[in-house]
C-alpha cells in the first residue's frame, strides 16, 4: 500500500487532504493545511507536499489555489472505507492510521465515514467486543450518551460513552469492571455508527 512510506507527519497532512476531498469534493489551500497543522509559514507544508507528490500520493497544478489532487492510485485504493487502525476500548492507546480496506461501503454512507478495530473490552455491556470493527462517522461534536472516538490532549484515542458535564468530560466504558475517564479537552473525532463482527 502507498501509505506504508509516509512518515507520521506525512500521514497527518495526507489524512486531512484526503478527508477534505471526501467531505468537499477538493482538496485544501496550503494556508489552510498549515493552519490545521499549526505551522508558522506555509514553506513547511511546500516541503511536505513534495514528498508526498514524490511518493505517488498526490498531484499538484501550478498556479491554482487548490491545486491538490489524489493520484489514480490513490482513488482506486479508497473506493472502499479506510481501515483506519485501531482504538483502545480499556486503555489509552494512540489510533494509528493504516492502510488495510473493508470494502462495506453499501451498508453505511460512503462520506466521511472509516473503520477502526477494537482492542480491549471496555465497550463489551455495549456489545463492542475486541476484534470488532466500528464503523465511525468522522464528526467533531456528539450527543449525549453517543459510541465515540475521543482524542486527549496527549494524541491518545479511546472508544467510549460521550457524557459532557459541568466542567468535565466522562468518557464513561460500558463495562462494570472499569470506571470512567474524567478529562476538562477530550475532543470527538468520530461517532459510531455501526459494528461489524466476524464470526468465522
Amino acid at each position: 500500500m502507498l501509505q506504508e512510506k509516509l512518515t507520521k507527519r506525512q500521514q497527518v497532512i495526507f489524512d486531512f487532504i484526503r478527508s477534505r476531498i471526501e467531505e468537499h469534493g477538493y482538496g485544501p489551500t496550503i494556508r489552510e493545511i498549515a493552519e490545521e497543522m499549526n505551522f508558522k509559514s506555509p514553506n513547511g507544508v511546500m516541503c511536505h507536499l513534495a514528498a508526498l507528490q514524490k511518493k505517488g500520493l498526490i498531484n499538484r497544478t501550478n498556479n491554482k489555489s487548490r491545486s491538490i489532487v489524489l493520484t489514480d492510485q490513490v482513488t482506486q485504493e479508497l473506493n472502499g472505507f479506510p481501515m483506519a487502525g485501531r482504538v483502545a476500548a480499556g486503555a489509552l492507546m494512540e489510533a494509528i492510521e493504516q492502510t488495510d480496506r473493508l470494502d462495506v461501503a453499501s451498508l453505511w454512507p460512503k462520506k466521511g465515514t472509516y473503520v477502526l478495530e477494537v482492542e480491549g473490552d471496555s465497550m463489551i455491556d455495549a456489545q463492542i467486543a475486541p476484534g470488532d470493527y466500528v464503523v465511525v462517522k468522522r464528526r467533531h461534536t456528539a450527543s449525549k450518551g453517543d459510541i465515540v472516538v475521543a482524542r486527549t490532549s496527549e494524541g491518545e484515542a479511546t472508544l467510549k460513552y460521550w457524557f459532557p458535564e459541568k466542567n468535565r468530560i466522562r468518557l464513561q466504558p460500558a463495562n462494570s469492571t472499569m470506571k470512567p475517564i474524567y478529562t476538562r479537552d477530550a475532543k470527538v473525532i468520530g461517532v459510531v455508527i455501526g459494528v461489524i463482527r466476524n464470526y468465522g
